[in-house]
């Protein structure tokens, strides 16, 4: 697997022309949104935001044929393994290439880190409508004619900037994804919970322990950080928040029963000792489950 730790090196192994800035690169045309070679993986040390434009056919999204295929916008993060396959594509494309080193001493060199977006997998990309689109064309014109100008105090702050904005658009236009994505193929909070039930019933807690939001999101067919930010948009909580309401639950039934002491149900539900079971039950509750049994038995 290549792995690059330059733009540079990347543009030479993909046939481009040498960066005009060792840390930032911009460009537009089909032949910029490919990988290096036919259907090859590598790796890099830079930030990768990627928009590409089939020629013809529809766009999918994971199983379900999506209702914007005009274009879609993937982003990558630094030593994330990508990579590309043959298709056929409309010249209408650009590739943009952050090194972490142009972020230094800037607010978003943090600022980056928070969008979830790149931490997605590829089929998870962002399906931009006609007026989406242009709105980032806009800023991909505004960043270029400023990467050709000439060099000054302002360049790289004008460029980071713009930069700032695409990706606060991007934000923008996940939720409104999530939210068609829902009408699209159901709310993904019921089948997350159809699963997280099943997950008890068929006592895979006996054997894998507490049911994990990436053991989650494999059975859903999507990223665990994607599933996260849609659960967020449908309810107001992450993932892992709706597996710790569902164990409380559990928990509750548990303990009204009385049938069962409290190292027993904290078993039962697949924690590996008593001690964290007691203080999730009481950070979620806010009191201890024996105080919550005595109350509920009285």
């Amino acid at each position: 697997m290549n792995h690059f730790d330059k733009i540079s090196s990347y543009n030479q192994a993909i046939g481009l022309k040498a960066p005009e800035h060792p840390l930032f690169y911009i460009a537009r045309g089909n032949k910029e949104c490919c990988s290096v070679g036919n259907d090859s993986e590598f790796t890099a040390d830079f930030y990768i935001i990627i928009f590409k434009k089939v020629e013809s056919g529809s766009m999918q999204y994971g199983k379900t044929k999506y209702d914007h295929n005009r274009g879609k916008m993937s982003f990558i993060k630094p030593r994330q393994i990508t990579g590309c396959k043959n298709i056929r594509l409309e010249e209408d494309c650009f590739t943009i290439l952050i090194h972490e080193d142009f972020l230094s001493g800037t607010t978003l060199h943090n600022e980056i880190k928070k969008y979830a977006y790149f931490e997605y997998e590829v089929n998870e990309a962002l399906h931009l409508s006609p007026s989406e689109e242009e709105t980032i064309w806009n800023l991909v014109y505004a960043m270029e004619k400023e990467y050709h100008n000439n060099v000054d105090d302002y360049s790289k702050t004008i460029i980071l900037s713009h930069l700032d904005t695409m990706l606060k658009y991007a934000q923008r236009f996940y939720k409104r994804q999530f939210i068609n994505r829902e009408e699209l193929s159901g709310a993904t909070f019921t089948k997350f919970n159809d699963i997280l039930s099943s997950y008890f019933e068929n006592r895979k807690n006996n054997d894998l322990g507490l049911p994990t939001v990436s053991y989650l999101a494999k059975k859903l067919n999507i990223s665990s950080r994607y599933l996260s930010d849609m659960l967020k948009q449908e309810t107001g909580k992450t993932a892992l928040e709706l597996i710790h309401l569902y164990l409380i639950s559990e928990a509750k039934n548990l303990l009204k029963e009385g049938k069962m002491n409290i190292t027993e149900i904290s078993v039962s539900l697949g924690f590996e000792n008593p001690t964290y079971f007691s203080r999730l039950f009481k950070k979620e509750v806010g009191i201890t489950p024996n105080i919550f049994r005595e109350e509920s038995l009285n």
